[in-house]
C-alpha cells in the first residue's frame, strides 16, 4: 500500500512540474499565440493583441538615434499602401542596444511624429533582450518557430490573420525591399496586394 501511495504522489508531482513548465513546450500546449498578449501603448493605454485577429501583422523594435532608424519612413511608406488591406505595424521602441532610444514615451512619439509622420501604432518603451524582457518579445524569440534573441533595433515579425508568426527579418531589410514585401503580399487578408515600387 506504501509502494502505491508513493506512485500516486510521484505521478503528482511530474503533472505539476510538467504544468508549470515555461521552457514554450508548455506554453504552445496551453493555447499561447500573438493573441495572448496586452500591451501598453505609447500613450499608456491597454491594447489586447486579440483585437488585430483577421488582419496581418509587422512587429518590429524600434530606435531614434540608430543608423536604422530612416526605416521609420519605409514603415510609413508600407502602412499606407496596405492598411486598407488588413495590414497593421506594432512599433516597439526600446533602448537595448547602445542606448539609441534614450528618451521618454512623449519624446519617442513626438519624434516619429515631426520626422516621419507616422501614423501605425506605437507602444510604450520596453525591452526586448535581457532579464526585463517584454513578455510578447520572450515568446517571439523562445516559442514562435524563429526563435533566437533579437539581434539589434528593427529586427521584423510577419504574422498572418491566424496570428501565425511566418517569416523574421534582420535590422539591414528594409521593409520595402521585394523580399520583405513578397512576404507581406502573401498573408495580406483582401485587396489587389501590389508591391510599392
Amino acid at each position: 500500500m506504501r509502494i502505491i501511495v508513493l506512485m500516486v504522489l510521484g505521478l503528482v508531482c511530474c503533472v505539476g512540474a510538467f504544468a508549470s513548465n515555461d521552457d514554450g513546450i508548455g506554453a504552445k500546449k496551453n493555447g499561447i499565440n500573438i493573441y495572448s498578449f496586452t500591451m501598453k501603448t505609447i500613450d499608456g493605454q491597454d491594447k489586447n493583441l486579440s483585437d488585430y485577429r483577421g488582419k496581418a501583422l509587422l512587429i518590429v523594435n524600434t530606435a531614434s538615434q540608430c543608423g536604422y532608424t530612416p526605416q521609420y519612413k519605409s514603415l510609413e511608406t508600407l502602412y499606407e499602401q496596405y492598411k486598407d488591406q488588413g495590414f497593421e505595424i506594432l512599433a516597439f521602441p526600446a533602448n537595448n542596444f547602445r542606448s539609441q532610444e534614450p528618451g521618454s514615451n512623449e519624446e519617442i512619439k513626438n519624434f516619429c511624429l515631426i520626422n516621419y509622420k507616422t501614423t501605425f501604432l506605437l507602444f510604450a518603451k520596453t525591452s526586448v533582450v535581457g532579464e526585463d524582457i517584454n513578455p510578447l518579445y520572450f515568446y517571439l524569440t523562445t516559442q514562435s518557430r524563429f526563435d533566437g534573441p533579437i539581434t539589434w533595433n528593427f529586427n521584423k515579425f510577419l504574422i498572418d490573420s491566424k496570428g501565425n508568426v511566418v517569416a523574421r527579418f534582420d535590422s539591414k531589410t528594409d521593409p520595402l525591399e521585394p523580399v520583405f514585401q513578397e512576404a507581406l503580399v502573401k498573408i495580406l487578408p483582401q485587396g489587389n496586394k501590389e508591391i510599392v515600387k
